[in-house]
């Protein structure tokens, strides 16, 4: 059960490693250093060094902030975090509790890189172009926070409640398939011509 709550607790690290690459390395350098909730075997326990911790807050904060600009994280998006992202999945995938003990280290490291990268691709091909569009870019601010606040949740919450993650990764992925299953269904197909 130890080990099954572990892969709950890296499926979630990695899916919020899709919207903000650096909160959930954070949050588990963080929880692993002050709390007991989760222990980083090595060399995944190198995150609780204090110079690591530094780079990542201020990754954190550089993300944060450049993430609130819509040309910049339009090129953010694109160029710099289709790649961090999913490495960023994988490692905390990888790090989590009993997750690398449980699961070949390939494994660990593929589903990561797989669940991060998932959660990007939706986030930056699906949501984010149909908030710009729809709100003619007003909408960045408030969908950027919304993404860090949900990042830093299912972080926190994939630590403290694993077991709660993987039904909300469930009703992510379920809520994006509806969405882009009506997006795809109210296409107007083209026009026939009746004869008159």
């Amino acid at each position: 059960m130890e080990a099954l709550l572990g892969i709950f607790s890296a499926f979630g690290l990695s899916a919020s490693a899709g919207l903000n690459a650096y909160i959930p390395l954070l949050v588990v350098a963080l929880m692993a250093r002050y709390t007991t909730y989760i222990k980083l075997n090595p060399p995944y326990d190198v995150l609780m060094n204090w110079w690591i911790i530094g780079l990542l807050i201020v990754l954190t904060m550089v993300e944060f902030l450049v993430d609130k600009f819509p040309a910049i994280n339009h090129i953010n998006d694109f160029v710099v975090q289709t790649f961090v992202r999913p490495v960023a999945g994988a490692i905390v995938f990888a790090a989590s509790t009993n997750v690398v003990s449980a699961l070949h280290p390939v494994v660990a490291l593929t589903l990561g890189l797989l669940m991060a990268g998932s959660v990007h691709a939706v986030k930056s091909v699906a949501i984010r172009p149909a908030v710009g569009i729809a709100t003619a870019g007003a909408g960045n601010v408030p969908i950027s926070v919304a993404e860090d606040v949900t990042s830093t949740t299912l972080s926190v919450l994939s630590i403290v409640v694993p077991i709660a993650v993987i039904s909300i990764v469930v009703l992510f992925f379920t809520w994006v398939f509806w969405y882009l299953f009506l997006r795809t269904s109210e296409k107007p197909g083209p026009k026939q011509d009746r004869g008159y």
